[in-house]
């Protein structure tokens, strides 16, 4: 496969990250010489991994890595490419309570350090994503992967309801959407007013046990006075940010690229927005943050842990990169080997 098939980061400094290659670059680990001895390191300080697993409401995740919904399906997409037990957690893809056939016309489009997409949230329908997909999801819950149902609805009565079958299947969290920009009910309509996103919020809490979880959108011009109405509501975290509503021209055709006019941009280009965002809603909010948006190495997923995030989400960059994932993970516990950070907790400077 081309190190980049569909130049998505053309523009981008697109670095594996530097952090990753201190694993491979181990020396002998075990054997503790005079230049360690003089610069204070003991026998404990060189044969102590950090502890990189993390505890989000309630549920431990082995690691802070998650592949994010839309982009991974359930897995089994990429088992060819890559150990997907390995991951610490997987959002299914995004999920509504009748199937939907998604969006019509042009559904990707690359921009310089990104992507705009509008699929509309394609998906087979709840019932089916559990008859048909979810046995092989219980596969790597075996494997200690976190399984996460995303889940979407054009009303609150139909999120609620999703909840509620969600509820009764072994998905270990529900991740609800109220920020999606590419349908035109429900998904971003919920997550841009406080009220809004409390009302559907405290249904599907209501119909839920397990954990909630809520996915903001960065098109909220109150951010934080969502997130505080969704905690009030009973989310137990947060994840953000979603895609930022964008909207592309073809010169030639002089009309816009996609049928809904606007789309969702993802990758490098939304980064630092994305943790300017999780910066401020750290500093808001006690519950747990989960950090997505534009991540494509492990410097990257560092900056989010860094801001605040407790976990992270990557999406986007595992199309030009299938294996990024893993390299993120390996890349995370090489930078707190080396600057001596013993557990994620300890990662975030907020």
């Amino acid at each position: 496969m081309p190190d980049n098939p569909l130049g998505l980061f053309q523009n981008a400094n697109y670095d594996q990250g530097s952090a990753g290659t201190e694993v491979s670059g181990e020396k002998d680990c075990h054997r503790l010489g005079k230049s360690d001895q003089k610069a204070g390191f003991s026998q404990f300080d060189i044969l102590k991994k950090p502890d990189i697993s993390v505890t989000i409401a309630g549920v431990r995740f082995k690691n802070p890595v998650i592949a994010a919904s839309g982009t991974f399906g359930c897995g089994r997409e990429y088992a060819g490419l890559l150990d997907v037990g390995a991951l610490g957690g997987l959002c299914t893809k995004g999920l509504t309570l009748k199937p939907k056939t998604g969006n019509s016309g042009m559904r990707l489009h690359e921009t310089p350090s990104g992507l705009m997409n509008s699929i509309g949230l394609e998906n087979p329908g709840i019932p089916a994503f559990i008859e048909k997909d979810l046995p092989y999801m219980q596969e790597l819950q075996k494997q200690g992967v976190v399984v996460i149902a995303n889940l979407s609805g054009s009303s609150v009565e139909e999120c609620a309801e999703g909840a509620r079958i969600l509820d009764m299947c072994c998905v270990d969290m529900v991740e609800l959407n109220i920020s999606c920009p590419n349908v035109t009910s429900g998904g971003m309509a919920f997550g841009l007013d406080p009220e809004a996103a409390s009302s559907v919020t405290r249904l599907v809490r209501k119909a839920l046990h397990k954990p909630l979880m809520v996915k903001l959108s960065p098109n909220a011009p109150d951010i934080i006075a969502v997130a505080s109405a969704c905690i009030a509501a009973g989310a137990d975290a947060l994840s953000l940010v979603n895609t930022f509503k964008a909207i592309a021209i073809d010169i030639e055709k002089r009309a816009p690229v996609f049928d809904n006019v606007s789309a969702g941009l993802s990758g490098p280009a939304i980064r630092p927005i994305a943790i300017r965002m999780v910066w401020e809603l750290a500093g808001a909010v006690a519950v747990p943050i989960i950090g997505l948006g534009g991540i494509a190495c492990a410097n990257d997923a560092l900056e989010f842990l860094l801001a605040g995030a407790k976990a992270v989400q990557v999406g986007t960059a595992t199309f030009t990169n299938p294996v990024v994932t893993l390299e993120i993970i390996d890349g995370i516990a090489a930078y707190m080997e080396k600057k001596k950070i013993s557990c994620i907790e300890d990662l975030s400077i907020r």
